[in-house]
């Protein structure tokens, strides 16, 4: 563990199967530490993949802007910087010019060979002090160099999800494009709904007590 982590205070901020997330505050400044080494020993070696998964995405679209830069990963952490925002849901008033530069960041990210795969959950969603977007949690992240058709279909999910919002936030905004696009899912959502998402809501939200939500009032910056 590195010097400055050793120093610095923290606020744990989440605790599930996958480790605890803490915000660590330290003399340089403020830090994300995503504790999968304290992930219970059944799910630990999933948490440690995650970790990887979301290491490595961070590291491929570090220079975009808008996400958390990678700043250590090992067995048990991953450290990356602290983005100081309000989650999409709490905001006082997003905008169309909001949803136009979050457009503009998602395609950075596939330019960059990066799908999110999360960004329904508006938790992930940050409205910084300028009233930027900004994503974080690159868990579930794909990473290719090679945006082939899989990748594809991946990166147009990742614009419905963020038409979604802007159909709750922003909905005179929508163009009728985008109304289509909305109105279209991908072949892997419509399988996800018919036959996974059931199991998956009643296993995190009766058995885990989990919620997509969960967590969204105290993830501020992460």
């Amino acid at each position: 563990m590195s010097t400055d982590s050793k120093k610095s205070t923290s606020k744990c901020l989440k605790r599930d199967l996958f480790g605890e997330v803490w915000l660590c505050m330290a003399a340089s400044g403020h830090f994300i530490e995503r504790r999968h080494g304290r992930a219970p020993p059944m799910t630990r070696w999933l948490a440690r993949w995650l970790a990887y998964r979301e290491a490595h995405a961070l590291a491929q679209c570090s220079a975009l802007g808008g996400t958390p830069t990678l700043l250590h990963v090992d067995k048990h952490v991953l450290r990356r910087s602290y983005l100081d925002g309000t989650p999409m849901q709490h905001a006082d008033a997003i905008n169309a010019d909001y949803f136009r530069d979050a457009l503009r960041l998602i395609r950075r990210l596939h330019q960059a060979g990066v799908a999110h795969n999360d960004l329904a959950k508006e938790p992930n969603w940050l409205v910084t002090g300028d009233g930027k977007p900004a994503v974080i949690d690159f868990q579930l992240a794909t990473t290719t160099r090679r945006r082939g058709r899989w990748f594809r279909t991946l990166a147009r999910e990742d614009l419905r999800h963020l038409l979604k919002h802007k159909r709750t936030y922003s909905p005179d905004a929508l163009t009728a494009r985008q109304r289509q696009l909305l109105a279209t899912k991908a072949w892997p959502s419509r399988i996800w709904m018919a036959t996974v998402k059931p199991l998956y809501l009643f296993v995190t939200r009766r058995v885990l007590g989990w919620a997509d939500r969960e967590g969204a009032g105290d993830r501020f910056g992460q």
